[in-house]
Order: C-alpha cells, then structure tokens, then sequence
C-alpha cells in the first residue's frame, strides 16, 4: 500500500520514493507518495518524477489498486518496479487546492443549508446547495466569509471511529458524498479552537493551516441547478 505522506504533512513537497509496480493503464504506485488522488471534488496532483537517467511529467494521481497511482502527462519510458525515485508537487497549483478547499468549508459555514455537490479547482471551487430560494444579499454573503478568513482561525484534524460518526450524523454536510467508512474511522477536519470552533466535518482532503493564508474571497455567482438546488461559486482574488 502506498504511505499518504500528504495525510500527515500536506506542506510536503518532494519525497523520495520507491516504484512499487505499473497499472494495466500506465500509472505508476509508489510506496509512499506527496500525492493527493482526485476525491472527494478535489482534483489529483500534478508534478514530476525524477530517478537516475529520467525525468517524467505527473498529470493528475488517481486511487489504484496497492494505493495511489501517478499517471504520466505523455506516453515516456516509465521507472521500473524497485526503482529509487524523487517525486515533486506542482505547488503553486497544490496550495491553490488547499486555500480554495478550506474557502468552501467556510462557505458552508455561512451558508447553513445541505451540501449537494462541489468541485476544487485551482482558480475557483463551488458547492451546490439544497436551497429552494435563492440568498436575500450575496454581498452579504461575501463579508462573512471573508470575516472567517480574516479571523485566521487554525484548520486541524482529528479522528474519530465508525460508530462515533453514526451516532452524531450531524456532522456529515454533503448528501450527495458519504464520508468513507468501513475502515475503522473517519477523518475530521476542524476550523478553530474551543469556543472560536466554526466547522467539524469529515473530509479526506488537504488545507491550508489557517484560514488567513487563503487570502480574499470573490463570491463569483449564484446559480439555480434544478427545482431546490443551487450553486454558489468562488474563487481567489489572487
């Protein structure tokens, strides 16, 4: 199986690694990897494989079979199983995912309505809402997420079992995505401390450590998506 090493440090960058094996599609596992695999609305990493005598270019990362599997950006000589590899981010990219995906979690802070659906992307994210009417003041909206940002709250994690999470179901935002289960427990990604705590929720994927480093929020729009839903879409002001 492949180490997460993005799991305990999501700031990780470059790691060396070893080749575990290729998939029948051309992907390469690693046993241990810097790797986020696309899941939960939040696109697969991009970056680089180096190892002695090549260079290869990193698409995306995908869940695979022993882990996770990087799949090339071009068809190219590949490092064999037992090869000793050096595996690098696209950062500027990775940490655009982190920021953007902590601004949703706010989002659903401010927007206290079921969570329908949601995507990340490195220049904007969105989540999909059970609102029947559309919000009285986007404007409104826009400050008070903004205010959380400001309040550069710590983003944490703790873990907690499978019947824990069954017995609080309220802790589960999305309806369209159920927290992985079956495994013995869950991840939670909590946004502030004590009684400054805004958000718990299970979440699998990588943040920022503050809520100041996601920087200003633009609200982009809000769209109707269907008789109940609608989307309400963000991005980066830099």
């Amino acid at each position: 199986m492949t180490e997460l090493l993005f799991r305990a440090d999501p700031y990780l960058q470059t790691a060396p690694a070893r080749v575990l094996a290729h998939t029948p599609e051309g992907g390469i596992v690693l046993d241990r990897t810097v790797f986020y695999a696309t899941g939960g609305g939040q696109p697969g990493d991009s970056g680089w494989l180096a190892w002695e005598g090549g260079r290869l270019a990193i698409a995306t990362a995908v869940k695979a079979e022993g882990g996770v599997a990087l799949v090339p950006a071009e068809p190219a000589a590949m490092p064999a199983p037992g090869a000793e590899v050096v595996q690098a981010l696209d950062w500027t990219r990775r940490h655009r995912h982190m920021r953007i995906h902590t601004a949703l979690h706010l989002l659903s802070v401010v927007v206290p309505l079921p969570v329908t659906g949601g995507q990340i992307g490195a220049e904007r994210g969105r989540l999909d809402f059970d609102m029947p009417d559309p919000p009285a003041d986007v404007a409104a909206l826009e400050e008070a997420l903004n205010r959380l940002v400001d309040l550069d709250l710590k983003v944490s994690e703790t873990w907690i079992t499978d019947t824990e999470l069954a017995a609080n179901p309220g802790l589960v935002k999305t309806m369209s995505v159920k927290p992985p289960t079956g495994q013995g427990r869950v991840r939670l990604v909590r946004i502030g401390e004590g009684t400054g705590q805004v958000d718990l929720q299970p979440c699998g994927g990588t943040h920022v450590a503050r809520t100041g480093e996601i920087g200003r929020i633009v609200l982009d729009k809000v769209e109707k998506k269907g008789r109940q839903n609608r989307r309400i879409s963000i991005s980066l002001a830099e």
